[in-house]
């Protein structure tokens, strides 16, 4: 089967080579005639299209015959054969040469026949390679079957047969008496298709607006003519027998074309409505002043633009204080409203989302007026909404009485001599009113810039840099810059404390809620880092348990409490838990967890770090392994092909030895440091450098150089073995799945040491990978181990470490991606860690700065090695 599909893609093949320009000519040649071309072309025009056509496909048919070659079987078996290895088939057909009459030979050459035959069971069907594009190189082929295509989807394949009645001569076309044909092509915008006035029977017609008629009329002149009364024409009219007529339907009347075969129709002009808008929702607006209106928009085509306009209502304005004065001529705020990008525009709903908290009427009754336009220029507009500008909304005293001055000035320039003495005055004494020197100085430049401008007289350029430069104070005031967390948190809960007392929306109080997590969050971690451990393993005295433990967990769901009662309006139940939130903060410490810091690790601790050195000990092993392959490699090349048999193991031996040496005295003289230390860790608690492990750190204390890569295999194998017989006693699967893990780690590094005595590089390189992926999975496994038996209360406890575990809280610890921690180093959380809307913007940066990292040469190898890890796994 293989074979005969080959064939047939074969044939296929030498099909499309040898007559891609035979139906390329054919489709050119046929468009024009589908298209109806030659109903409307000169019949000299039409006889020389078809002459060339005819030529055209002779010559390329012709062509094509010449080289088209039938596909023999050979030519199949051969494509099929060139795509396996060693061409089997070929081979099958073959004779031994030399070594007939020799058993020996003969057998060699009827195993080699019995291989190349299993090996034609491989075979599999070779596809054709239809591709023309070296003889086709400009694509004459593709432009053929796009004009044929656009000719069949704007023509009919019956038009063909017309040729015959157009190259008859002018007997055979008066022979079948006159005709005509028309057409009515809507305007493009309304996306309707052309109607054929020859398949529309004679009574009511609806078309739009603007429509074109052509009508053509063919025969004798005089045996036909058109009427009508849709265009609305007065003047100099052409003659209702004129071959070609085109003109525009303006309003309702009737079109006929009156002789034999004519028709009669009554026109109705569909009036194109002027689009539709509305509001669909009430305006919604955040604590931060941006606001949503939501909004609804139609039109019998479709909405091509639309426009917002804001104007100012000044007769609903409160007229006190600065703005008792006529305000400075301004022009009306437009906006333009959204548009859906792709979809059909006749009816859709949008929002229209924008921050105004800066301009001048922000917090200002205004009138809104949405407007929106079709492709005729048509208008639809709604009622005049009135509605307070959205602006953002300031907490903080001396930043509100800002923005109250920034408006005065923003209402009028004659404001700026009493704003300059407002600002004074509040200026006047800074103790207790700003939180720092820099938001006074600020406020003190500020001023001295404005008394300047209006001694010298204010312009539209001064009025709003001083409005700029009050805007951007007022957000230092509000939102401050605090040094440290603690502060931080404090300007946080006095926020949220005046929104209560104030009243606030709920958007608000979301928007001052997440202030406070995010400013909590900042506290805890500044906590975290300062806490020293001290003998109890907190950063306090022992308290003889008059402590009360929190979690992280309680705090945040008492902070859901309190934004649930602001929600629902009790605000002196929220403000009574605020206070017991602040005190608690005030009163708050952080314990370190068992086996951070300087503490003393439990024995489920150290043989996890002694697992994690074992790990990169391994890793580091195989990478010398992997550079000595290479090197035998190399010099395998250089060296000639019939010693390699006969030295056998010998040469793989000496390889195996003189180029460890020569790594292990660069950089694996570091890898072994890590080994000893792996090792020392690995004996746990009380054991001596005795037997072989006392054996090992001897020979590490001479350097690494005096071992090859078996002996140091062998030297991570013993002290797994120990590091396995160390092991805490624990129960449970996970346990089991540990020690198991741990035992199969072991025997890889056995079959990679043998393998490495033999100098059979690849087969110790499978076997230490293996030994790396079994070393990882008990790790996670002992991980998970040591959480099970320390989260049971009512398990035996084993170790001091446990005790400790079971007669004290559990200890809060994170790891540096910020998740909870168990007691003995369980990895991993349920948290959520994609809280973080920036989280896809942080993971670019890192993997950025990783690549960086590593294509800087200069840094060190081992580290350059371990980034190339890094970015391979993620």
């Amino acid at each position: 089967m293989p074979v005969f599909w080959t064939r047939t893609g074969l044939l296929a093949e030498r099909v499309t080579q040898a007559f891609w320009p035979f139906w390329t000519v054919l489709l050119v040649a046929l468009a024009p005639l589908v298209m109806g071309w030659h109903d409307i072309l000169p019949l000299e025009v039409v006889w020389g299209w078809a002459v060339l056509s005819v030529l055209g496909l002779g010559i390329a048919l012709v062509s094509g015959l010449r080289r088209f070659r039938f596909p023999t079987l050979t030519e199949a078996l051969e494509r099929v054969d060139a795509r396996l290895p060693g061409r089997p088939i070929a081979a099958l057909f073959d004779d031994q040469a030399i070594g007939t009459g020799d058993p020996a030979s003969e057998a060699v050459w009827a195993a080699h026949i019995r291989r190349m035959e299993q090996r034609t069971h491989d075979a599999r069907a070779v596809e054709p390679d239809l591709r023309v594009s070296r003889r086709d190189p400009f694509g004459l082929r593709y432009i053929a079957l796009l004009a044929f295509v656009v000719a069949l989807l704007f023509g009919s394949l019956f038009r063909i047969g017309t040729v015959a009645d157009i190259t008859a001569g002018p007997t055979g076309q008066l022979a079948t008496g006159p005709v005509w044909e028309g057409w009515i092509d809507p305007p493009a915008h309304t996306g309707k298709p052309t109607l054929y006035l020859a398949d529309i029977p004679g009574g009511r017609v609806e078309v739009p607006e603007g429509a074109l008629v052509t009508l053509r009329l063919y025969g004798e002149v005089g045996r036909l003519s058109v009427e009508e009364t849709v265009s609305g024409r007065t003047g100099d009219l052409p003659a209702a027998t004129e071959a070609q007529q085109s003109f525009e339907v303006t309003q309702d009347g009737t079109l006929a074309i009156r002789g034999d075969g004519g028709a009669e129709w009554r026109v109705v002009v569909q009036a194109d409505q002027p689009p539709q808008v509305e509001l669909s929702g009430p305006l919604d607006t955040d604590a931060m002043g941006e606001m949503s209106q939501p909004f609804r928009a139609s039109d019998d085509y479709g909405v091509v633009f639309g426009t917002a306009t804001f104007t100012l209502d000044l007769p609903r304005v409160d007229r006190r204080y600065g703005l008792t004065i006529d305000p400075d001529p301004r022009d009306a705020l437009v906006i333009d409203l959204p548009m859906p990008f792709t979809g059909d525009r006749a009816e859709f709903e949008e929002l229209l989302i924008d921050d105004l908290s800066q301009h001048p009427w922000a917090n200002l009754p205004v009138t809104m007026v949405l407007q929106v336009e079709d492709v005729a220029a048509q208008t639809g507009a709604t009622e005049p909404e009135q509605m307070t500008l959205p602006g953002r909304r300031f907490f903080q005293p001396i930043a509100r009485a800002v923005i109250e001055q920034r408006r005065d000035l923003l209402w009028s320039k004659a404001n700026g001599r009493r704003v300059l003495q407002v600002l004074r005055a509040v200026s006047h004494e800074p103790d207790g009113f700003f939180p720092n020197e820099t938001t006074y100085l600020r406020l003190r430049f500020t001023l001295r810039r404005l008394d300047t401008m209006v001694a010298e007289g204010m312009t539209d350029d001064d009025q709003a840099e001083i409005a700029e430069a009050l805007w951007d104070l007022a957000i230092l005031l509000e939102e401050g810059t605090l040094a440290d967390a603690r502060a931080r948190l404090e300007r946080a809960q006095d926020r949220l404390a005046e929104a209560m007392r104030n009243g606030a929306s709920d958007e608000e109080i979301q928007e001052l809620m997440d202030e406070l997590r995010e400013a909590m969050d900042d506290y805890m971690s500044m906590l975290a880092q300062q806490a020293e451990p001290g003998d109890n393993g907190t950063d306090q005295p022992d308290r003889n348990g008059e402590s009360m433990e929190i979690t992280q967990s309680e705090i945040d769901a008492l902070m859901d409490r309190i934004q649930e009662l602001m929600e629902e309006g009790r605000m002196a139940e929220a403000q009574e838990l605020m206070e017991q939130l602040n005190e608690m903060m005030q009163n708050l410490q952080v314990t370190q967890g068992e086996g951070s810091g300087d503490g003393p690790q439990t024995p489920g601790e150290q043989s996890l770090q002694d697992l994690a050195e074992t790990l990169r000990d391994q890793q580091d092993l195989s990478d010398d392994a992997f550079r000595e392959l290479q090197e035998q490699f190399n010099q395998g090349q250089q060296g000639q092909q019939g010693q390699q048999g006969q030295q056998g193991q010998q040469p793989g031996q000496q390889q195996g030895q003189q180029p460890g040496q020569q790594q292990g005295q660069q950089p694996g003289e570091q890898g072994q440091q890590g080994q000893q230390q792996g090792q020392q860790q690995g004996q746990g608690p009380g054991q001596g450098g005795e037997g072989e492990q006392g054996q090992l750190n001897d020979q590490g204390a001479g350097g690494e150089g005096d071992m090859d890569l078996a002996d140091r295999q062998e030297a991570l194998r013993r002290g797994l073995q120990t590091l396995r017989d160390n092991l805490p006693g624990l129960t449970g699967d996970a346990a089991d799945l540990a020690e198991d893990a741990i035992d199969r780690a072991e025997g890889a590094m056995e079959g990679a040491e043998d393998a490495l005595r033999d100098g059979d590089m690849a087969e110790a390189l499978d076997r230490q990978s293996e030994a790396m992926e079994a070393l990882r999975e008990g790790m996670r496994n002992l991980g998970e181990a040591l959480a099970e038996n320390n989260q049971d209360p009512d398990q035996d406890q084993g170790s001091e470490g446990d005790q400790q575990a079971e007669g004290a809280p559990a200890p809060m610890q994170r790891d540096p991606l910020g998740r909870q921690m168990g007691n003995a180093g369980q990895f991993g959380s349920d948290e959520n860690m994609l809280q973080d809307e920036d989280v896809y913007r942080r993971a670019e940066e890192l993997l950025r700065e990783l690549r960086d990292r590593s294509a800087d040469q200069e840094r060190p190898q081992q580290e350059l090695e371990y980034l190339k890890r890094l970015l391979e796994r993620f």
